[in-house]
């Protein structure tokens, strides 16, 4: 868990970056009393929270498995990524509530070289802090530095938006071009909000892995068919950067205990080889008995045809 510690230091520079970038765009806010750009810093407002709660997760998510905890902690980071989905959600109609109300009443907007100059600075900061958050949460397979680094992301898109939205009303002399720009980013932090919360839902839930993982499962389980090995029940989930993976093996009963755990240890191996940072669980049954068919559910019938949790 002291490479998951290690991860701290990018949700730091996450929250450095979101206080930086709120005292700029509420500088420019302030300069031009443009709603576009207000709804970009209410966005970085989004940001602060979110960093803040990705740098609790991480926190979490490092601490090494426990007795009350045997699987580790590392599903914080999809709580943490669930709720950042949920501020983006809240910030989404908290621009489309404000610059609904700037479309029905327009304002001119006020210093507009200097307020976009201010938030072009901002999105250079988001720009280079987004990047680095991706790379790291797409190395480390940390789901909490990738949505941050996707919000971000989109905060630069949006401030982008913005700016050319400002500019535009500016030379057009249409404010209520201002109001609409601030609506369309409404709709982009709203699609922002929805992939994420779907995504930690996803995990939350222990979704299967992608199907290209399970095919390298299955292939390394087929591989043993020549030799009167077949295999049942294979089920998988992840957790942040960690991977469960579980499967019957059925092997001849004539076959020696040891030779059915050597055999068992060559495919947890080659598992976990090709499935980095995998947790793999085995069980060993004699392929003649009809009760070694009877488990390829997580639940089996039991007592007349009754059911408990396999």
């Amino acid at each position: 868990m002291i490479e998951r510690r290690r991860l701290l230091r990018f949700a730091i520079l996450s929250v450095i970056a979101a206080l930086v970038t709120i005292a700029l765009k509420a500088t420019a806010y302030a300069l031009t009393g443009s709603v576009g750009l207000l709804s970009d810093a209410l966005e970085s407002l989004v940001n602060l929270a979110a960093a803040l709660v990705a740098l609790i997760a991480l926190s979490v998510a490092a601490r090494p498995a426990d007795e009350e905890h045997t699987y580790g902690h590392s599903k914080a980071e999809y709580f943490s990524s669930a709720f950042e989905g949920g501020l983006i959600l809240l910030a989404a109609a908290t621009i489309a509530a404000t610059a609904g109300r700037r479309l029905l009443d327009p304002r001119p907007i006020e210093e507009p070289g200097l307020g976009l100059a201010i938030t072009g600075v901002a999105a250079l900061i988001n720009l280079g802090v987004a990047r680095v958050l991706l790379t790291a949460g797409r190395r480390h397979e940390s789901i909490t530095l990738e949505a941050d680094g996707h919000h971000l992301m989109a905060d630069v898109w949006t401030s982008l938006g913005v700016i050319v939205g400002v500019a535009a009303a500016v030379l057009s002399g249409w404010h209520r071009l201002d109001a609409i720009v601030g609506v369309l980013v409404a709709l982009q932090v709203l699609r922002s909000g929805y992939k994420l919360v779907r995504r930690s839902l996803l995990g939350l839930l222990d979704t299967s892995l992608p199907q290209s993982t399970l095919d390298t499962i299955t292939g390394i389980l087929d591989g043993h068919a020549s030799d009167g090995v077949r295999y049942h029940a294979l089920r998988t989930r992840q957790a942040g950067a960690m991977r469960f993976i579980s499967f019957h093996i059925l092997v001849p009963g004539r076959w020696t205990v040891q030779r059915g755990h050597d055999l068992l240890e060559q495919i947890e191996e080659r598992i976990r080889s090709a499935v980095p940072n995998s947790v793999v669980d085995t069980h060993l049954e004699p392929i003649e008995d009809p009760v070694s068919w009877e488990d390829t559910r997580l639940e089996r019938p039991v007592n007349g045809g009754a059911t408990e949790p396999g």
